[in-house]
């Protein structure tokens, strides 16, 4: 399910040399300043940026940097739709922002993918909502149709056109929003984030495509928070505070690893090993990496090696808390979702349920607390099965936090929104007060109860829905993809948190496809693919089968890949750097 370009959109995109039609920068951006209604703080101060014909950038920085501020300025959508104090010179192909051109006009040049892409999508079908923009540009009904199965085909939806989007996984979505720009073939794409919910491989993709619309198109700029994928990109540059901070080439922005983590970005871990090895960090590729320190003479301390292998060993489990049973469920009689899965989960363990968008991860965990219930089979939670349970009894037991805060999020303050819970399962308003005070304190935001909970950055609405969950006490957390859209030190942050939760004796379950997360974090591994269990063990010999992951659309990090090159499967860069050694000079 890969991403490609084809060889009629190839043609339609290139019509003459872009190169050598276009003498000057296809977007100009000059000391550009806005300030939304309603604020006081600048989100971009003194912005100057010039994108020139076929160029690849990527945009990297922490949570409110002003990265999805910039995207809205490019397409017009800012000062022409989103109002404010807008200041600064504003060239976009060819269009001035000061002439008021509507948004549409914008639209047709320079393409966005939203950060929020399920904000993006509203048709009964997957087919509608890519045609969507090409009916508001009156293109011709014949040609729409090859462009609507150009894009479907690009972004790997062949076969979903009579989809509803509702019922696709969230990768799913995010590749409809991508397919629903490009049938539109405008003269720059621009994706604010558009790998959050995809797989690793769906991830890789995204930047093969970018590489290669770079020669067709005048222009691809994307907004990224995982560094190992942005090596091909052209220039990168790194917003802090609403400025540009850092602009360079890759390997110019990648090669200093503290810089980056101190401005919320997770750097390469070939070069976190490299530093702490004390060697060079501008060997940014695993290949180059592993052989400069090789040279330097460091090997494998098998003494260490084993220690470590004994020290990270999941302690042995006892009690059962989930029980699942030949589940199987379907939707609308299609292809089942799940299909005959059998698993225990044990009191304490921390598992992590990976695989492809699409493959039945959050179907699954969705019968662990009755938001689903089996089409055949059976689920039990601490003994009892779960058609026995009421869904307000088995809610205290089983909590489950969205992977999008926004979906469980609503009350007009944080005080009301954790809440709700404890008080509509009865407890007193006393009780319900040292729930709520207990929660938010864990989360780390006590102090904030009268704020509206919207006013929150997307990090802290992620820890706040965990705080509503957490109010109820439940002995069994369920979180679906925790650390989406968040900078490195927001997912951090929540994972530490949850890591502290199960140190405590909760039992945690988390979806992800942030494999680094599933190698630092979890002590057990379950690997989906097409509805059924393929892989269950702990995380080590999940990791040791490159190829197996391959096929499921999984990558290892970085630093299990390095390890593998030292013939051994490590969790981190620390454990790496613990099981080596450094030979004796001769």
């Amino acid at each position: 399910m890969g991403f490609r370009v084809s060889d009629k959109l190839k043609d339609a995109w290139s019509p003459v040399n872009i190169y050598t039609a276009l003498a000057q920068s296809i977007l100009e951006l000059r000391n550009l300043s806005f300030t939304y209604r309603g604020t006081s703080d600048p989100a971009l101060k003194q912005v100057s940026y010039a994108h020139d014909p076929g160029e690849f950038t990527v945009i990297m920085g922490p949570t409110g940097a002003g990265k999805s501020t910039f995207c809205r300025c490019l397409n017009g959508l800012i000062p022409t739709f989103i109002k404010g104090d807008f200041q600064g010179d504003h060239k976009v192909a060819g269009l001035n922002a000061d002439e008021k051109h509507q948004v549409y006009e914008f639209a047709r040049r320079i393409g966005l993918v939203f950060q929020d892409f399920e904000a993006q999508l509203f048709s009964t079908n997957v087919e509608l909502e890519a045609a969507f923009a090409l009916e508001n540009f009156a293109v011709p009904k014949e040609e729409m149709a090859d462009r609507v199965e150009d894009a479907l085909q690009q972004v790997g939806l062949t076969g979903f056109e009579q989809r509803d989007p509702s019922t696709l996984s969230g990768g799913e979505k995010q590749r409809l929003a991508i397919a629903s720009v490009l049938a539109g073939r405008p003269t720059v794409v621009v994706m604010d984030e558009p790998t959050t919910d995809l797989d690793p491989i769906g991830k890789r993709d995204i930047f093969s495509l970018a590489r290669t619309l770079r020669g067709e198109i005048q222009g691809i700029i994307l907004v990224e928070h995982e560094t190992e994928h942005i090596i091909q990109a052209d220039r990168v540059f790194l917003m802090y505070e609403g400025c540009i901070i850092k602009e360079g080439t890759p390997a110019s922005i990648l090669s200093d690893p503290d810089f980056l983590e101190q401005h919320g970005v997770r750097p390469l871990q070939t070069t976190v090993l490299l530093q702490k090895l004390g060697l060079p960090t501008d060997a940014l590729a695993i290949t180059e990496a592993v052989t400069r320190v090789q040279a330097a003479g460091w090997q494998v301390n098998h003494i260490a090696r084993l220690e470590a292998s004994r020290e990270n060993q999941p302690p042995i489990p006892k009690e059962v808390v989930v029980h699942v049973k030949d589940l199987v469920h379907t939707y609308d009689a299609a292809k089942p979702a799940v299909d005959c899965v059998s698993l225990d989960i044990y009191r304490g363990e921390f598992v992590a349920v990976v695989g492809q968008n699409g493959c039945g991860k959050t179907t699954l965990v969705k019968h662990l607390n009755g938001l689903h219930a089996p089409t055949s089979g059976t689920v039990e939670i601490l003994g009892k099965d779960t058609k026995d349970w009421t869904l307000s009894d088995l809610g205290k037991k089983v909590g489950f936090v969205f992977q999008n805060p926004d979906h469980q999020i609503f009350a007009n303050t944080i005080r009301e929104e954790v809440s709700f819970g404890p008080y509509n399962y009865g407890l007193s308003e006393a009780e319900t007060e040292k729930k709520v005070s207990h929660a938010l304190d864990i989360v780390g935001l006590a102090g904030q109860e009268d704020e509206d909970p919207f006013s929150l950055t997307k990090g802290e609405r992620q820890q706040l829905a965990l705080a509503s969950v957490l109010a109820t006490d439940p002995e069994v957390l369920i979180l679906d993809e925790p650390t989406t859209g968040l900078d490195y030190h927001g997912q951090t942050a929540i994972l530490n948190l949850i890591r502290k939760l199960n140190e405590s004796g909760r039992t945690i379950i988390i979806i992800t496809h942030s494999m680094w997360v599933v190698a630092e974090y979890a002590d057990r591994c379950i690997m989906m693919s097409q509805g059924k269990i393929v892989k269950d063990s702990d995380m080590r010999t999940c990791f040791k089968d490159m190829d197996l992951l391959e096929s499921l659309h999984l990558e290892a990090p970085e630093a299990v890949r390095i390890g593998h090159a030292f013939g051994m499967t490590v969790r981190s860069v620390d454990e790496l750097v613990a099981c080596l050694v450094k030979s004796a000079r001769r």
